[in-house]
């Protein structure tokens, strides 16, 4: 490893050590710093309700698993999915597998079945290179995924939350989700670290087209 790298490394992990949210986390029993990116988006625009039916893609390692699922109530049903493993999370249903595969998409369709959907939520990133223009237009074709797993699922007035890299890519993909839904609002949680480019989108009311 490069000297370069080993310090950049070593001040990763100090900043993550100090990190207030991981802290939290850990304090709170929660998998990831990540959970309080959902928690704020809820405090604010209340998306998760008893009884719903959710889909979380990119849910690995659990964190919004954790904290969503008890909020749908007995009547509520989450399927999460993730390349990644994925340590079972109680009356969450998890597919292990990569999204932009076919049969990872048709088993994820034959778990929820013919229910529609009230929200997707999708929290995916790209294995990340190092090449910005790569990483951008994978980060974009992850939402796009998620953008028509939603079309293909959501119930009528249903929500999308997505999270989206600004850069290249990304103006075009705000105007293809305000196509389907009536409202769309730009999230940045405080507990996305202020240099990261990510935002999440909240579509409201999704139409079909």
């Amino acid at each position: 490893m490069s000297q370069k790298r080993s310090s950049s490394s070593a001040r990763w992990l100090a900043e993550h050590e100090a990190d207030r949210y991981v802290n939290d986390a850990r304090r709170q029993g929660f998998r990831s710093r990540a959970v309080y990116k959902l928690k704020e988006i809820q405090e604010r625009d209340r998306i998760l309700k008893s009884g719903q039916i959710v889909v979380d893609l990119g849910a690995a390692p659990g964190g919004w698993c954790q904290y969503a699922r008890p909020l749908l109530g007995a009547r509520g049903q989450m399927f999460a999915l993730d390349i990644l493993p994925m340590d079972p999370v109680p009356d969450v249903d998890f597919i292990h597998g990569d999204f932009r595969e076919d049969s990872v998409l048709l088993q994820l369709e034959s778990r929820v079945g013919d229910q529609m959907v009230d929200l997707v939520l999708s929290d995916m990133a790209p294995n990340i290179s190092g090449i910005d223009a790569a990483d951008q237009a994978g980060s974009i074709y992850l939402c796009e995924l998620a953008l028509e797993f939603a079309k293909a699922h959501l119930k009528p007035r249903g929500t999308l939350l997505v999270k989206v890299f600004q850069g290249e890519g990304f103006e075009d993909y705000v105007k293809t989700v305000r196509e389907v839904f009536e409202t769309v609002a730009i999230r940045k949680p405080k507990a996305s670290r202020p240099r990261s480019r990510e935002v999440y989108l909240l579509a409201r009311n999704f139409s079909a087209v």
